[in-house]
């Protein structure tokens, strides 16, 4: 049996801001932006991984939340403690300068963990942490 991984979600509250975050920062390629009830699902993904994506899909659309729950989502978004991802790179130095120049909320610089990689953290704009580490 194999299993791959085809997708995972990202919240996000400004689709805008989220494409530009993704596509013109991280430099992935959009490959879907469907839009329903004035909401929007995107998914994003680099061009050498055409089998796995990203989607950003506005919380407010999840099945099945109350109301409270809904409002928990957004007050976490909003402290940045709701989602997370963790991408890699060849070139942690160069990728940490690129974002760094960028709009992107720098949370940690090049740093060598004491669990045996060397990373760095940004937020995306809806307060997605997103770590990079460095493919060795």
């Amino acid at each position: 049996m194999e299993i791959t991984i085809a997708q995972t979600y990202l919240p996000h509250n400004d689709p805008e801001a989220a494409v530009a975050f993704y596509r013109d920062t991280l430099g992935f390629e959009v490959r879907n932006d469907v839009g329903y009830q004035g909401m929007h699902w995107i998914t994003v993904g680099p061009a050498t991984q055409p089998g796995t994506s990203i989607v950003l899909y506005p919380p407010a659309a999840t099945p099945g939340l109350t109301d409270d729950e809904r409002r928990t989502i957004t007050e976490m978004m909003a402290k940045d403690t709701f989602a997370s991802i963790n991408l890699a790179t060849k070139d942690l130095d160069g990728t940490f300068e690129r974002l760094q120049a960028s709009d992107a909320e720098v949370v940690q610089e090049p740093t060598e963990q004491p669990y045996g990689v060397r990373d760095c953290a940004f937020r995306d704009p809806s307060g997605n942490m997103i770590r990079i580490m460095e493919q060795r």
